[in-house]
């Protein structure tokens, strides 16, 4: 039955008209990735990331609460979307283990950049995230974490559910593994299927797909899977020491990860 499935969804996917993005971005999200407090390591990602298109394309607007999964301590999108937030009137809010961990609100404490920021905990049991508030949810390389763990994934898809009004967009960006590969490998790849069917699951309803972030020259075989390639550029396994004498021209000359971007809708009833 899973198998017949997954056949059903790759259809239903290959349907979907791949979206492009037509409207230039806004001139506040343009200043927004423009800004000087991003550094030039993460600016020089933008060409893999394409962080003007991939919001335009997942509906980003003004007055706006904005919600990202894991962000990290001053992450790649908060430095983009905090800022963005502030300038229109919306609100940032990020969803980590820890709602009061002081190291990420040191990082975000300049009110004039990013504005009056909030956290919510979100664990693998628990969300204290509100209900029916946020407009968009960003869901960033994540997936390939929570399918090694069983139910993990349907559990953090209700919480990005749970916690958008009616109407509201789920926002996801994935390192994408072939059609049929398992997304529990631990490869860091995940089939896109897998990511629309437990978003389906969960009542979301799939309204576009971009190929914006895709990379046909990432053949995702690499030894030691997603972060062979840029910006981790392992050469060792987890755990273990770099090797210093680990060839990494062609995995460099590969770029950042082949990358599904879709776009969720939480329906309104």
């Amino acid at each position: 039955m899973k198998r017949l499935l997954s056949a059903v969804t790759l259809a239903c996917v290959c349907a979907l008209p791949v979206s492009a993005v037509a409207e230039a971005p806004s001139p506040e999200l343009r200043a927004a990735i423009d800004g000087s407090w991003r550094s030039e390591t993460d600016k020089a990602r933008d060409v893999y990331r394409h962080p003007a298109e991939a919001l335009t394309f997942w509906g980003l607007g003004p007055n706006q609460t904005i919600v990202e999964f894991y962000p990290g301590n001053g992450g790649w999108w908060t430095q983009i979307l905090a800022p963005y937030a502030k300038n229109t009137g919306g609100t940032y809010i990020a969803a980590i283990n820890n709602g009061a961990d002081p190291a990420f609100y040191a990082a975000v404490a300049d009110e004039a950049r990013y504005g009056k920021v909030k956290a919510y905990s979100l664990t693998g049991e628990v969300s204290e995230l509100p209900a029916n508030t946020a407009d968009l949810v960003l869901i960033a390389r994540a997936f390939h974490n929570w399918a090694r763990r069983d139910g993990v994934t349907d559990h953090y898809l209700k919480a990005a559910f749970d916690t958008l009004k009616p109407g509201g967009i789920l926002a996801v960006e994935q390192h994408r593994a072939a059609e049929g590969a398992d997304p529990k490998a631990g490869s860091g790849y995940v089939p896109e299927s897998y990511v629309i069917e437990a978003a389906q699951k969960a009542g979301f309803v799939l309204e576009g797909r971009s190929e914006i972030n895709a990379n046909p020259k990432d053949t995702r075989d690499h030894p030691f899977g997603v972060w062979t390639l840029p910006p981790v550029r392992s050469s060792a396994a987890r755990g273990e020491q770099p090797a210093p004498n680990f060839d990494r021209a062609k995995y460099d000359a590969i770029g950042e990860s082949d990358r599904m971007t879709l776009k969720f809708r939480k329906p309104l009833k």
